[in-house]
């Protein structure tokens, strides 16, 4: 049959057909396939939105690519050792390979010799219509991103349309790809999103959990030594009065000691998500002997990769508005327009903060390095810790270096959080693996504030202030552009 398709050629079946996700080969060369296929009901197919019901189809789009005759080396997680003899490449897939972390990742990972696939459902591209958002920069469809790419590289990303949460689409997917390790991003990851309306919440927690439990399930039935790199969140502990450990913590009560899980405050439904999760994961690994890495992220600044610089078509999201937007690459944003930096409440708020160069360089130790089967590993996945007022002191002096009057002003807290707290966590486990850490210095601040300056025009300066409540979340489908 692949003969007989073209790189442009698209095939249409009827509902009786089911699901197919197999990248057509003929010979050694690369070409695409493209197939719009009946979908099973799935979260955002479910998800509200306000104006005609979507044709509930998905596309999948496929390309093949040659085995290359080097690539990277396994690593043991026990000792941490090179295995000397030769292998052929690792596949990795990348679950959520379209947004902001996964598509850097993606890249990373295909310029340094991995057969990579990106998995996609595209929905993060729906939020941005159903909200009225758009990303500071000009982002290029993820066909014309694949075929830029290959362009430039010679190096070809399979791509698979689909929703994880569908597992009949997932188990294909796999049987088509045989990864070695599964990155996944592929969750809805902003906390005000799912704080919007029940909805959203509800979306959230059946889209990041049961499509996680799909993966488990994949791999348990298809690729039983595949890895598992698992993105979670530094948003899993909260705030506690404690230093926070990587992912366990040894206890002595009432003269008995145990090593158990760090405890979890998450302060909002996609925090909860994540903590369910790890629950999950931490259950499968025990029962299955899946390997899995916990990668609990911190917040994540920045725009530029190595790979996303070679060309304005391979170009990362910059989400700036009070949804997805995180907090560095928020005042920014404001900085370049010229709009006070929104400080939430008193701006003692403390987390994690990590480039998103060391985010691809994080996810490729942790592939380097699997875990054992049965293991389930947690690395704190940041490189220094701020204030959100020592964020916005930083921007401050950026600006004014380049001329700019950067002012703050503090907005009503509409998170329910500590906004002054201890806050110390550790994060050796990846610099013990090698990571070297970009950190913030005012070089790289005043790169992140020209980046915002040159695309300043497509700011929408009606998305900077926030316009998510915790407390007053409620049934009633909201529509965020109306207000």
């Amino acid at each position: 049959m692949a003969h007989l398709l073209s790189t442009s050629s698209s095939m249409k079946l009827s509902s009786g057909f089911k699901p197919y996700s197999m990248p057509f080969k003929q010979g050694s060369s690369a070409f695409s396939a493209s197939f719009t296929l009946p979908a099973s009901e799935s979260p955002f197919r479910r998800l509200v939105s306000q104006g005609a019901k979507q044709q509930r189809n998905f596309t999948v789009q496929a390309t093949t690519l040659p085995v290359s005759k080097e690539g990277p080396t396994q690593t043991s997680s026990g000792s941490h050792q090179m295995f000397k003899e030769p292998s052929k490449p690792q596949r990795v897939m990348v679950i959520g390979g379209d947004g902001y972390c996964g598509w850097a990742t993606a890249l990373h990972l295909s310029n340094k010799g991995y057969e990579v696939a990106i998995v996609d459902s595209l929905v993060r591209r729906l939020f941005d219509h159903q909200l009225g958002l758009d990303s500071l920069t000009p982002i290029s469809s993820i066909h014309n991103r694949l075929r830029c790419w290959k362009s430039l590289t010679g190096k070809t990303i399979e791509l698979y349309i689909g929703d994880v949460c569908d597992f009949e689409f997932l188990s294909e997917t796999f049987k088509s790809f045989e990864p070695n390790a599964v990155v996944h991003f592929g969750e809805q990851r902003s906390a005000p999103y799912s704080m919007i309306d029940r909805s959203r919440a509800v979306f959230t927690q059946n889209n990041n959990v049961i499509g996680t439990l799909n993966v488990l399930f994949a791999i348990k039935e298809f690729s039983e030594q595949c890895h598992l790199v698992k993105l979670g969140t530094m948003g899993e502990y909260g705030t506690p009065n404690i230093d926070i450990e990587e992912g366990y913590i040894t206890i002595t009560h009432n003269g008995r000691t145990d090593t158990l899980p760090f405890p979890k405050q998450a302060s909002s439904f996609y925090h909860l998500s994540k903590v369910h999760d790890s629950h999950n994961i931490t259950f499968t690994c025990k029962a299955w002997g899946i390997r899995a890495t916990d990668l609990n992220q911190g917040v994540v600044y920045g725009v530029r990769t190595d790979e996303t610089e070679m060309h304005e078509e391979l170009c990362n999201r910059f989400d700036y508005d009070g949804v997805f937007g995180t907090a560095l690459n928020r005042f920014c944003v404001q900085a370049a327009v010229g709009h006070p930096l929104t400080v939430y409440g008193k701006g003692g708020q403390t987390r994690g903060y990590l480039d998103i160069r060391d985010t691809v360089q994080c996810v490729e130790l942790a592939i380097a390095n699997p875990a054992n089967p049965g293991e389930f590993r947690v690395f704190n996945q940041f490189t220094e810790q701020f204030s959100v007022n020592e964020l916005a002191a930083l921007v401050t002096k950026a600006g004014e270096n380049l001329g700019i009057d950067v002012q703050s002003i503090s907005v009503p807290n509409p998170r329910v959080e500590a906004e002054e707290h201890y806050y110390n966590a550790k994060h050796t486990k990846l610099i013990e693996l090698g990571l070297k850490p970009h950190l913030l210095s005012d070089s790289l601040l005043d790169s992140l504030l020209n980046f915002a300056i040159k695309y300043k025009d497509r700011v929408d300066t009606k998305q900077i202030m926030p316009s998510v409540s915790w407390r007053k979340i409620g049934a009633k489908p909201r529509t965020l552009a109306a207000e």
